[in-house]
């Protein structure tokens, strides 16, 4: 009986490679064991058959960065229904225009970023990356985000005035955002720093009830758009290599 081996070991055997760039070319999804890709360098095998994508390439193992259009009623970090259960292979935007590969390790210990409320919908960030989570974490407040806001009500005399600079919330004076009509029944903010619940107090206090929030932009980084329009609700996609926000 052929005794279990390592498809590490596997691996260096056919490519005649170190076992250290072994495990890298399993960890980055070239390896198949009987058609299927296998991106675990400790998975055993005997008499299946190993083959290596022969487009494969030796590159590190960089983590991931997936941006998902959160949809409303789902919670952003915290709660029964976390947006994280959204992120599958399966939910990947057809239109994905960044080029990265997918693999099963990008949805491994993703840590979402920047609260949403759990009415809104938008763009949301989960990352494995350090680098993503400290320019959103310690950066967070410099960065500004873009949202549209759907809105009932009567605007107060001078109401935009007041939207764009002089309110405070929750004891914290607000600095200075932009703020404009898209048309009629909604209002485009960018703003820097904000928090749950804000949108809907400032817009409370100009005589304004909010129907819904989506946030189309975190910096430089938006929804995207594609052939068939922006991505939809509940899809994602990769923050390209060299894209920042």
């Amino acid at each position: 009986m052929t005794e279990p081996v390592r498809l590490s070991r596997r691996v260096t055997e056919l490519m005649g490679c170190s076992r250290a760039d072994a495990e890298q070319f399993i960890r980055n999804g070239w390896v198949s064991v009987d058609g299927q890709v296998v991106e675990s360098p400790q998975h055993r095998v005997t008499t299946e058959r190993v083959t290596i994508d022969p487009n494969a390439q030796f590159e590190a193992v960089e983590p991931a960065t997936l941006l998902l259009h959160k949809p409303a009623g789902v919670d952003a970090i915290d709660g029964p229904h976390p947006a994280t259960a959204l992120v599958t292979p399966e939910t990947r935007w057809v239109d994905d225009p960044s080029g990265v590969r997918l693999l099963q390790r990008h949805f491994h210990r993703l840590t979402p970023l920047l609260p949403l409320d759990r009415d809104a919908s938008g763009l949301m960030v989960l990352t494995q990356d350090g680098r993503v989570w400290r320019r959103l974490t310690e950066d967070g407040d410099d960065i500004e985000h873009e949202y549209l806001v759907e809105i009932d009500g009567d605007l107060a005399p001078y109401g935009m005035a007041r939207l764009a600079h002089g309110m405070d919330y929750r004891g914290r004076v607000l600095p200075p955002c932009k703020v404009s009509w898209q048309n009629e029944n909604r209002l485009r903010f960018a703003i820097k720093g904000a928090r749950d619940g804000q949108l809907r107090h400032m817009c409370a206090q100009v005589g304004l009830r909010v129907l819904s929030i989506r946030r189309l932009r975190i910096g430089r980084i938006g929804l995207g758009k594609g052939p068939d329009g922006a991505m939809p609700p509940g899809a994602w996609r990769y923050l390209p290599v060299g894209e920042k926000f």
